[in-house]
């Protein structure tokens, strides 16, 4: 079972209304100049195609069950940043000396704040935002061993528990880098406050102490002091006794003072635990993952390798969740390049964003970044977006795009730039990400082959497709720059091997032609020490070889192609078989129908009780509305989510386009439940990363699941 979908530029091209005629002079002169722009690109320009072609990694040895290396690591996988750096003290102490002042963390000032008044009726907070203000490597070092120093006089011992529950900003990283390099405690990091009751300290800011936390603490029962990273909140009477509420700067102030009085302790080793890092609980509870100081850094030299000429140049934006394995590796990458990292949040991310005053500007047309990560959602979003855009302009602007957008895509697949669609067409889109983006790198679920194809066309730029798990440190296959196929995560990173294990029930095997396919197995020591205090599952997930390689067992079903690079063809939780036998990839389904204009978000649905799959979608309200407005439906927004007449048009317009993506006829959604309201991590529905929690989404629709397949 292939679940791979062609990628073909024909396949991907958008369609224009120009006359024939006309059209066909219009092919003249682009052959004419793509002609004469080609001679030059010939004889002083590299081909992207040729690089693209070459091999970028093999088998070490010849059988079917055989672990696959980076061509530029079969001789040995790479396990370290810098000589001598095997931890992650080490590596920050490395890179203050080398960068000591240059700029490191930028947070922008607060100008203003105001309350708007929308349409309907809600307000919304709005901010003007200045300039960024940096701190260089010298000053996060001195604030992070300050901060280190003070908690310890807050009574804060070595080997205990301390959370981080707090927004992606500055603070965040410098009380990671107090945990990850102090000689004087050597701790463990929860990410999650929420999944532990060892806790006895607090990291987080205001706004999330009196919103999320508020509930909380009271159940932490050795909770002794919280510390605020942006000053002290409102005096609270609900605190509960014995708690004591600090600010970040305080404890750094404590902390400069008892400074030159502490005593020295040992250094952490690089097999102690630096993070317990909680999965994203997509396929149920999230797990404790404990990674230790040569796992992260395995992890990030393999990354670093991926990202040519990475250095001082470089500014990226970090705007996801720190407590994410995808952001922590970027951050921790670009801290030890000499790289800077301007901070930033979904709702100031540009200058359209939800909490940015109209005529201000968001914080990549401040900033300007070179790099950047994102999730599949949110680049999904900027694609229909951008689309909806292009869909409003006039007859003759739509068709200048198209054209240029299908110029472009076939000349990137032929391995050749296009520098006047770039710098004439493209260039105003490309602004939306601030201009100077060089690489984009996605990661955390698959990202489609045309919403990847749209990124390299109007954002002027390789996406580095990236497969990781927090299990793995995140690190396991990029995408190299140069190669622009979709549909791939990429060969995997010097740091780490990859092999293929049968899976008898999928139908999957490494003996498979023309590809060897089955559950992908990762290997190296950026493989994680297993879940805290849960020994069946790490046992179940986790084994090491003959060789004492540790090796985790990923439950993604992936097949390489004959160049080396990986593919993800399914998932063994996303994969169900229904009463008639037929297997169904949920996942495969969802990647068909998520980009329509009309479909904001989808999830699909079967169980081996009955014979057909189902789904539940959350609509666009613009779409969808016009959709009613043409099939002459009327009500609120509510009542068209639920009219059974909507369902039955939506659902038209979902197999019109499953037909259209070569799925089978089993795998089409027969019945669908449309969802007035949007998933956001705040419903439970997704996780951080807006990846689909299917067990919370299930008993959020077990009646509507009852209603489809009819109750028994």
């Amino acid at each position: 079972m292939n679940n791979h979908v062609s990628s073909k530029p024909s396949t991907m091209k958008l369609k224009h209304t120009i006359n024939p005629i006309l059209l066909y002079f219009i092919h003249f002169l682009i052959s004419l100049y793509t002609i004469l722009t080609y001679i030059p690109f010939y004889f002083f320009a590299e081909s992207r195609q040729e690089k693209s072609n070459q091999i970028k990694a093999k088998p070490v040895n010849s059988k079917p069950d055989s672990a696959y290396r980076s061509v530029n690591s079969l001789d040995g996988l790479a396990s370290v940043l810098y000589p001598g750096c095997d931890t992650l003290d080490k590596v920050f102490t490395y890179a203050k000396n080398k960068f000591k002042n240059k700029r490191l963390l930028g947070t922008r000032e607060v100008l203003n704040e105001e309350d708007e008044l929308q349409p309907n009726g809600k307000i919304f907070k709005k901010v003007i935002l200045g300039h960024y203000n940096w701190l260089s490597y010298e000053d996060v070092f001195v604030r992070a061993f300050n901060f280190g120093s003070g908690l310890q006089k807050l009574g804060q011992k070595p080997k205990t528990n301390i959370a981080i529950f707090c927004e992606t900003r500055a603070e965040w990283m410098i009380a990671a880098q107090t945990f990850l390099t102090s000689g004087r405690m050597d701790l463990q990091i929860f990410i999650e406050i929420l999944y532990s009751e060892e806790v006895t300290n607090i990291i987080t800011s205001k706004e999330l102490l009196q919103t999320k936390l508020k509930d909380i603490v009271s159940l932490v029962p050795r909770l002794r002091h919280i510390i605020t990273v942006d000053g002290k909140p409102p005096t609270w009477s609900e605190f509960p006794k014995g708690v004591i509420v600090h600010t970040m700067a305080a404890v750094q102030a404590l902390g400069a003072k008892a400074s030159m009085e502490s005593q020295p302790h040992s250094k952490p080793l690089p097999s102690d635990i630096a993070v317990i890092m909680y999965t994203s609980g997509s396929t149920g509870l999230p797990k404790g993952v404990m990674i230790s100081h040569s796992n992260i850094i395995a992890g990030i030299t393999g990354m670093a390798e991926r990202i040519p000429e990475l250095g001082e140049d470089d500014v990226y934006i970090g705007y996801l969740p720190l407590a994410h394995v995808l952001e922590l590796s970027a951050e921790l990458v670009c801290l030890s390049h000499g790289c800077r990292i301007g901070y930033s949040s979904p709702q100031t991310l540009a200058d359209q964003s939800s909490k940015i005053k109209k005529g201000s500007k968001g914080d990549t047309s401040m900033l300007k970044p070179t790099l950047m990560a994102a999730v599949p959602e949110i680049m999904d979003r900027i694609y229909k977006n951008v689309m909806n855009k292009v869909n409003e302009m006039s007859s003759f602007q739509r068709n200048l795009f198209i054209l240029a957008y299908n110029y472009k895509m076939e000349q990137i697949s032929k391995g050749r730039s296009t520098p006047l669609c770039n710098s004439f067409v493209f260039r105003k889109v490309r602004s939306l990400l601030g201009g100077n983006i060089r690489l984009l790198l996605c990661g955390g679920a698959p990202l489609s082959a045309t919403t990847q194809r749209f990124m390299n066309i109007c954002f002027c730029c390789p996406v580095g497709q990236g497969y990781g798990l927090t299990e793995s440190a995140g690190a396991g296959t990029i995408t190299e720059v140069w190669d622009y196929n979709t549909g791939r995560v990429g060969a995997p990173l010097v740091c780490c091997e990859i092999k293929l294990k049968n899976w008898e029930e999928g139908g999957y095997f490494n003996t498979d032609k023309p590809h060897p396919r089955g559950e992908i197995l990762i290997g190296g020591q950026n493989v994680t020490m297993g879940y805290y205090k849960n020994e069946a599952k790490t046992k179940a997930d986790f084994f090491e070889d003959e060789n004492g390689q540790r090796w985790l067992c990923t439950g993604d079903i992936g097949e390489f192609d004959p160049d080396g690079c990986l593919k993800i063809i399914d998932r063994k939780k996303d994969l169900v078989k229904l009463q008639a036998g037929e297997y169904v990839s949920l996942g495969k389904v969802e990647a068909a129908l998520k980009n329509l204009p009309l479909v904001d978000n989808i999830c699909a649905y079967a169980n081996s009780y009955h014979s057909y799959v189902i789904g539940f979608v959350v609509p666009n309200q613009k779409e969808l509305t016009e959709l009613a407005r043409k099939k002459g439906l009327k009500g609120t927004w509510e009542e068209l989510c639920n009219s059974c007449e909507m369902e039955n048009e939506v659902l038209k317009v979902l197999s019109e386009a499953a037909i259209s993506a070569s799925l089978e006829k089993f795998e089409i959604p027969v019945k669908i439940r449309l969802s007035p309201e949007p998933w956001t991590p705040e419903t439970g529905l997704v996780t951080d990363a807006f990846k689909l929690k299917r067990k919370e989404l299930k008993t959020h629709y077990q009646a509507d699941i009852e209603r489809m397949y009819g109750r028994k």
